[in-house]
């Protein structure tokens, strides 16, 4: 996410998130991915209406939204409980949260690295209560940074215990600090960061994560997007039974400086499995089997047919941030913008759409 006041913060409206996601949809996919930064004087009810306006248009497709963050934010700005705003997002479509905004679950680390952040008593209640309403989620570490050993390792121990209590998480991703971008980083906010973790460490996290979660967390799921396609096949024999999904428009990593692309083509997921000796299948969302290949058919896929030119078909992030189309105006620098000044009226509370406003979408 960017702060409201940087020139790449943007912010798009429904109407273009509803078209990426039937064109998503177009080309095979069976989930939309909602997750983004926190707009200044949100309207609470924002995250509803979007998925609403999402299940209107494609009634099929999984929505997997949003972080534990935007959940308590959500809340906030709607002044009711976590359970309430949870209850109201999954009769509005909701089919599953993303366990993200986690980082490390230590607070004492937690107001060092992401002060002012969701606590890790926030970001417990948001997972277990969504368990208890029947929402299932992912779970989540983010490790290379200021973190030790001890810290990952409690941070598993957590997620175990969470899922003895509720039972809800379908699988946990580990995600290497990406340090291009990162404000902690790149203006010394911390001190001591590390710039992510070497190889040896990504191979030994996820590695542990299968001998830690094994018996509770059946899916450890590496991260293609942060780890590079070579490295994501390897960690195939050391603990990973899953690599995610093609993602068609990724920008999260992407924002942080990730270098692995947007998209991963399915029959190149396929021919990577196979090299590792495994047998490659497509599933949804909540790890139902969607196909199995258990041969050596090459069946192309629509996404396979898309040509090298995957940024002007899908676009990118590095375009969306440099169009003023969808560039965010703080709602308060609207009202003092005098008239005339060419300042477009774009923002949660200041929206040209007829049906509730703009809202960002980084899945």
């Amino acid at each position: 996410s960017r702060d409201h006041r940087e020139e790449q913060g943007y912010f798009l409206p429904v109407e273009e998130i509803i078209r990426r996601a039937k064109e998503a949809q177009d080309y095979g996919a069976t989930e939309v991915c909602l997750q983004a930064g926190l707009p200044p004087q949100m309207e609470g009810d924002l995250y509803i209406r979007l998925c609403e306006a999402i299940k209107e248009e494609l009634p099929d497709i999984h929505i997997h939204g949003f972080s534990p963050e935007e959940v308590l934010y959500g809340s906030v700005r709607s002044r009711c409980t976590i359970k309430e705003y949870l209850e109201g997002l999954k009769a509005a479509g909701v089919g599953s949260l993303p366990g993200t905004s986690a980082e490390i679950l230590d607070q004492e680390l937690r107001d060092q690295i992401s002060p002012g952040r969701i606590r890790v008593d926030q970001w417990v209640e948001v997972i277990t209560t969504a368990h208890e309403l029947g929402i299932p989620t992912t779970s989540t570490v983010m490790f290379g940074h200021v973190e030790t050993n001890g810290h990952i390792a409690r941070h598993m121990a957590l997620l175990r215990d969470v899922q003895k209590n509720s039972g809800g998480i379908t699988e946990f991703v580990p995600l290497s600090f990406v340090h291009t971008e990162a404000p902690m980083f790149m203006r010394g906010l911390v001190d001591n960061v590390r710039s992510g973790p070497t190889g040896m460490d990504v191979v030994k996290v996820h590695a542990i994560a299968r001998v830690m979660l094994n018996n509770w967390i059946p899916n450890i799921q590496a991260s293609w997007v942060k780890e590079g396609s070579r490295l994501s096949q390897l960690l195939l024999t050391s603990g990973v039974n899953d690599l995610g999904g093609t993602l068609i428009n990724e920008s999260i990593s992407t924002a942080a400086g990730a270098q692995h692309g947007q998209l991963m083509r399915p029959s190149e997921f396929r021919h990577m499995i196979r090299q590792a000796g495994r047998i490659p299948a497509e599933r949804y969302t909540t790890y139902g089997t969607r196909r199995l290949f258990d041969d050596s058919d090459e069946e192309l896929d629509p996404l396979d047919l898309v040509g090298d030119n995957v940024e002007e078909v899908f676009g990118s992030y590095q375009k969306l941030v440099n169009l003023d189309t969808y560039r965010f105006v703080h709602p308060r620098r609207v009202m003092l913008e005098p008239v005339g000044a060419g300042v477009p009226a774009q923002g949660p509370e200041n929206s040209a759409n007829p049906d509730g406003g703009p809202s960002m979408s980084d899945g």
